[in-house]
């Protein structure tokens, strides 16, 4: 089967990401949020090259895809740049800036709560990101969280160049001013986020969750460890995607990525959405296993294992090549 490119547009990062065995809830007084000072010994740091585009471009390749990326980094992303190329990624169309290349910081506590900073850097040089390349290859569009100026062009140009738009919005929903959200729904044809991105999409743009779910072809919302759910109006009832347990947890930082490029994967070769959701939930538990957003690597054969261990199936893969 003919799979649809798929061009990745959104943040190319290098993340530091760090981990303590305690709890934020510990530290942080409620009465005295207003002047936090605040001192964690951390157990563990790991640099790691990131950010949501980029994630879910190097997820795909893990799938046998070859995704574009569509980006900016400056001179000390360029070595990143290779090794995602090397994997399969086409970064063609990564625009090199004189700015550094954009970073994630975060730190975990033992329950999974996580505090981060994102410096943008070169995210934000983002003039040449264009989609006009793409307007006859009848691409999916996934416009993932970067410049928020860039993403409300990309919007336009989705709209203009009748592009089929995958609307991943992320943490950038509440950054983006309100009217950029409303375009953004209006183009969709797939709205992904997680459960507390759904609740301040709602708040932000003054639709209720219901009208966002009845307007929107196609609505993903992933729930972490409880699974996730597709719905939309293209839908006559929602579908309801279990979790696949992953042998441990490292690290959940990336897991919605990697859903991301599971899912992906199949909505470009027309699968089944429960086989699309299916998958997204397989990838999304191996993302979780190691330190760093790029660092699970499981092949083929091992990703069509755990999909017929967890769901009782087979995943639809053409050939199982190593």
């Amino acid at each position: 089967m003919n799979a649809r490119p798929i061009v990745l547009t959104g943040s190319i990062a290098i993340d530091r990401i760090m981990s303590f065995g305690g709890r934020y809830s510990d530290h942080l007084h409620p009465e005295k949020l207003e002047s936090v000072s605040v001192s964690i010994f951390l157990d563990t740091l790991t640099d790691s090259h990131g950010g949501v585009a980029a994630n879910i471009a190097y997820g795909l390749t893990l799938l046998g895809d070859e995704p574009y990326l569509l980006g900016s980094v400056g001179k000390d992303g360029l070595v990143y740049m290779e090794e995602l190329a090397h994997h399969g990624v086409n970064i063609a169309h990564v625009y090199e800036s004189e700015l550094p290349t954009a970073s994630f910081n975060v730190i975990t506590d033992r329950d999974q709560n996580q505090v981060g900073g994102f410096y943008p850097g070169a995210m934000f040089d983002s003039d040449t990101l264009s989609l006009k390349h793409w307007k006859d290859h009848s691409p999916i569009i996934v416009l993932s969280p970067h410049d928020p100026k860039a993403m409300r062009r990309q919007i336009q140009e989705c709209e203009q160049f009748e592009l089929t738009l995958c609307y991943d919005i992320g943490q950038q929903v509440s950054n983006a001013p309100a009217e950029d959200l409303r375009a953004g729904l209006d183009a969709a044809e797939v709205l992904i986020l997680n459960e507390y991105e759904l609740h301040v999409l709602s708040k932000r743009t003054g639709r209720p969750i219901e009208s966002i779910i009845t307007s929107v072809p196609l609505v993903v919302t992933t729930y972490g460890p409880n699974g996730s759910r597709i719905e939309g109006a293209s839908l006559a009832e929602p579908i309801e995607i279990g979790a696949a347990p992953p042998t441990n947890v490292a690290d959940p930082t990336g897991a919605g990525d990697a859903y991301r490029s599971g899912f992906l994967y199949g909505y470009a070769r027309d699968w089944p959405l429960v086989t699309c959701g299916q998958l997204g939930a397989v990838c999304a538990s191996f993302g979780i296993e190691t330190l760093g957003t790029q660092s699970h690597a499981p092949t083929r054969q091992q990703i069509a294992e755990r999909y017929e261990a967890v769901f009782d199936e087979q995943v639809p893969f053409d050939e199982i090549e190593e």
